[in-house]
């Protein structure tokens, strides 16, 4: 980390030479002098132009081994692979209430812009505006941090629901009084399928909001949460291929509302969720509910007010008694800090229905895991992860298989 910061000493060094350079009795008294030299330093203060930087950034490293459903175009054979998962750099600047994020993400041959945010925090009762590349406000588990995840992999619902980072402005406020937290975006919708233009080809927006409440109690945390989005799809087909069954690596992706059937042209998407969360020290429990109803450009399509819902159940166990720190003002929770030499024990249900009358796939996830923290920066994860798939559309897609195992693992650093 490197700060540049305007030194009230280095300006008082600088200021009072000047001062008594003069001939004591043609100096003004003390008080004068005094005055004076304050109303100089505090200008140098309010004039600082000189941001603060800080660098940061992560490497995962992961290794998947899958069998079954997950490499059903092999015919169930296992299979693994060894990848960078994320290799990511951070700048992130402070100038007054002012404060930016770039966020970039490389691979072999190619870089990506993940997040460019430009936030302003200067109103008195809390409120922050924020416009650039952003993560829109939408699941808990979405919103959790890669560096703080407890698995390996978000759930199915986090990946089918979640359009994570889109261009627009978002604002958000929390109120300490109550415990409430709201916040409302607009974004370019070229998530799901949609390319960010409209029939006419004008610019398809979303409509994104969430709005939360919690309770910190002794050594207990209680969260509740809502969100909806409304989500102008121009047009464009739904990508049929929602999630990949919690395995990033594999060649089918479980999750599949087209599957044995046809794909949906949608005029527009509307989805909700539900969340909460409860944390007593060391042991910490999420469950997410999340639900999309689908709007074809032809009422007569089959698809038309189709609906695609979710959920999980997660839970987190450190032995050491180590806690993960819950952040108020963005409603999501962290890392435990100063981590060194611990486990974390980890368990997660989760339950993804896109099967709509004689297409698609239903797929429910099971995932043991364990976590080492070597230190706050180097992490080992190890996950156990069996699949089920059912649905009408569950022979189409996977033939003979319904089932699919396998084990994830990642080296985790944090610069």
């Amino acid at each position: 980390m490197r700060q540049v910061t305007t030194s009230i000493a280095g300006a008082l060094c600088c200021l009072l030479p000047a001062v008594y350079a003069a001939d004591a009795e043609q100096q003004p008294d003390l008080q004068s002098q005094l005055a004076e030299l304050t109303a100089k330093v505090n200008d140098l203060q309010s004039r600082s132009s000189t941001p603060s930087l800080e660098f940061d950034g992560r490497i995962q490293l992961d290794y998947n081994g899958f069998n079954g459903a997950y490499n059903a175009a092999e015919g169930g054979a296992s299979a693994s692979d060894l990848f960078p998962r994320r290799v990511r750099f951070a700048v992130d600047s402070t100038l007054g209430d002012w404060d930016h994020t770039l966020l970039l993400e490389f691979a072999e041959g190619t870089a990506e812009i993940v997040m460019a945010r430009i936030r302003y925090a200067g109103f008195a009762n809390g409120l922050r505006v924020q416009f650039g590349k952003l993560r829109e406000d939408i699941s808990l588990n979405a919103l959790t941090s890669s560096n703080n995840l407890s698995l390996v992999e978000r759930s199915s619902l986090a990946d089918t629901f979640s359009p994570y980072f889109r261009w627009g402005a978002s604002a958000y406020q929390y109120h300490k009084e109550t415990g409430l937290r709201w916040a409302l975006g607009v974004h370019k919708n070229d998530a799901f399928g949609a390319n960010g233009e409209n029939e006419n080809g004008r610019l398809a927006l979303a409509y994104t909001g969430r709005l939360t409440w919690s309770k910190l109690l002794n050594a207990q945390v209680i969260h509740l949460g809502a969100w909806h989005s409304e989500r102008d799809m121009g047009g464009n087909t739904l990508s049929p291929a929602l999630a990949r069954g919690e395995v990033r690596e594999t060649a089918v992706r479980l999750v599949n509302y087209s599957a044995g059937g046809t794909t949906a042209a949608l005029d527009s998407l509307s989805q909700s969720g539900l969340e909460f969360a409860y944390q007593r020290q060391n042991l910490t429990v999420e469950a997410e509910y999340a639900r999309r109803t689908l709007n074809t450009v032809t009422s007569n399509d089959p698809l038309n007010d189709a609906t695609i819902d979710g959920y999980h159940v997660s839970l987190s166990y450190f032995p050491s008694g180590a806690v993960r720190p819950y952040s108020t003002g963005m409603a999501i929770f962290g890392q435990p800090r100063d981590i060194a030499h611990s486990w974390e024990l980890v368990a997660r249900l989760s339950q993804l229905n896109a099967s709509n009358g004689n297409q698609g796939t239903d797929v429910t996830t099971y995932t043991l895991g364990a976590n080492y923290y070597i230190n706050p920066r180097i992490r080992l994860m190890a996950n156990l992860i069996h699949s089920e798939v059912s649905g009408p559309g569950q022979q189409a897609l996977l033939g003979t298989e319904e089932s699919g195992t396998a084990i994830t693992a990642r080296l985790q650093y944090l610069f």
